[in-house]
């Protein structure tokens, strides 16, 4: 018999703020890194109790700075978390403590409930319900464990037909209708948890984004069961998704009448089926079938430090940026700059492969063409918005202060890397912001600006590799020229391929490295 809450999937902006509240202040236990089994190169997080326990789960995807979604009708909208009634007062000093505006205690059902909103504006709520306890609570956060967060007590479903919801949770998924109270209907599981149905009509409908719930999962005991439901789901006129297989539960998926996405997962085989309880959630899982190597995703998935651990603060500046800061760093650092389409985190695995030490700096380019990343508005394939050319490179340029103060980086042992349109932006750079870049790596460049100032780069190393068939390529030696007529050194290389990036880039670049170095 499906019995209640497996798991709750969220949406997250900010993976370290979202550790530092989960792990931090709510002191749950992070069980679980993976990539993601739909798309590797997204993180995803689990908490939970001290094992792990179905019920316990609250997950995230990470969609690191990315878009926001809105919360509405066909979705979940709160999350509920299951304290000991006692436990209330406990709370609502340690969100004092934390800076964290609560509401409440108010009575909710019955229970003494604490209302708190996470780092992605996702209400939070700590309910008092002495009966919901966790098997295996997670003591090593620091918080009594006596106050701890037992395992999940429920979720509130947003619904156009809040009729229709609650009949098929009822039908399906073993609900029972507990009391109503104005426009919610409290439905409660064989296990005690509770979906709140609420009444929606009228508000506006939801949107995937960050800060919105992606799914609730209910439990099956095993697989039997899920082919139970599933069959009891074709049966009605509502087929669910095939079954997959996520390595620590076996799910079928469903949307509930109003659109909410709902997933049914077995208890088995569990979070400790790749590593066991003592050091659960140390370490990043790929899935099997994931197309990118561990090595490749560890430097491009977002990284984040545990609570009391040294991490990067990140500053507010003009650009969205992220850094990858390898285990040993050598103290050099490599500024990326992507070519059109990419994201910050593009170029990483490739110069992670030329210098395995380098701290890595990937920014993204806040122009867009048909939804993709660029540097600056393009108007043809050969022709380019000037004025955008130049507004954009005053930004980087701020940037680029921005970084230098906030991180406390050298300028001059910065290496700019840019590839394609990135590498054109740097180019622009060069002139319209002189002394601004010392060393870079002009990757299948061409010029992009109608009229180049006057600019004396003395001093300024570069490296220009352009590709013997690249459509792109002739313009590079035109590149070449002109650099060097400014004054600065400039080495040169052409791979046998076009456009693309690849790894005879490779060995260019690290040789290069090593004469800057002598």
């Amino acid at each position: 018999m499906v019995s209640g809450i497996h798991h709750i999937t969220l949406i997250t902006r900010k993976v370290q703020a979202n550790v530092d509240f989960y792990a931090g202040f709510l002191g749950m236990r992070l069980v679980k890194q993976t990539a993601g089994f739909e798309d590797a190169t997204q993180l995803h997080l689990f908490y939970g109790d001290a094992e792990g326990t179905p019920g316990s789960l609250v997950t995230f995807l990470v969609w690191e700075d990315g878009s926001p979604g809105r919360a509405g009708y066909g979705q979940i909208n709160e999350l509920s978390l299951a304290i000991n009634p006692s436990s209330i007062g406990y709370w609502l000093t340690r969100a004092m403590s934390f800076g964290l505006r609560s509401e409440g205690p108010a009575d909710e059902f019955g229970e003494p409930v604490l209302r708190l909103k996470d780092p992605d504006n996702i209400i939070v709520k700590l309910a008092g319900n002495s009966q919901l306890t966790s098997p295996a609570v997670w003591d090593g956060a620091g918080i009594p464990v006596e106050h701890a967060v037992q395992r999940v007590r429920g979720a509130t479903m947003l619904t156009e037909a809040p009729a229709e919801s609650r009949g098929f949770l009822e039908k399906h998924f073993d609900y029972k209708h507990h009391a109503t109270h104005g426009s919610i209907d409290r439905l409660v599981s064989q296990s005690g948890d509770i979906i709140d149905v609420r009444n929606a009509k009228g508000f506006w409908p939801g949107a995937p984004g960050t800060g919105t719930f992606d799914h609730v999962a209910f439990r099956a005991a095993d697989d039997a069961e899920l082919l139970r439901v599933e069959k009891s789901l074709s049966d009605a006129g509502t087929p669910a998704a095939n079954m997959h297989d996520r390595k620590y539960f076996r799910s079928l998926y469903v949307r509930e009448p109003a659109g909410t996405l709902i997933e049914l997962a077995t208890d088995k085989p569990g979070m400790t089926v790749d590593e066991p309880t003592p050091t659960l959630g140390s370490k990043l899982f790929v899935p099997k079938d994931a197309i990118t190597d561990l090595k490749d995703l560890k430097v491009v998935l977002p990284q984040f430090s545990m609570p009391g651990e040294p991490r990067v603060n990140y500053r507010d500046l003009p650009f969205v940026h992220r850094f990858y800061t390898p285990p040993d760093p050598d103290g050099s650092v490599f500024l990326l700059l992507h070519g059109s389409g990419g994201n910050e985190t593009t170029l990483m695995p490739l110069l992670h492969k030329v210098a395995p030490r380098a701290t890595l700096l990937g920014v993204r380019g806040r122009a867009t063409e048909e939804g993709i990343p660029r540097w600056y508005k393009r108007i043809t394939p050969f022709s380019f918005d000037q004025d955008d050319i130049k507004s954009e490179a005053e930004a980087f340029a701020a940037f680029v202060d921005g970084a230098v103060k906030s991180y406390g980086l050298d300028p001059k042992k910065i290496v700019f890397i840019g590839y394609s349109n990135g590498a054109n932006l740097l180019n622009s750079l060069l002139y319209l912001h002189p002394n601004l870049v010392h060393k870079a790596v002009l990757l299948r460049s061409m010029p992009v600006l109608n009229a180049f100032p006057q600019a004396d780069l003395k001093g300024t190393d570069l490296l220009v590799i352009s590709g013997k068939t690249d459509a792109y390529g002739k313009y590079a030696s035109d590149l070449e020229t002109r650099l060097k007529t400014s004054g600065a050194t400039v080495d040169s290389d052409i791979i046998p391929g076009g456009h693309d990036l690849g790894d005879a880039d490779v060995p260019i670049i690290q040789k290069w490295l090593a004469g800057e170095e002598r």
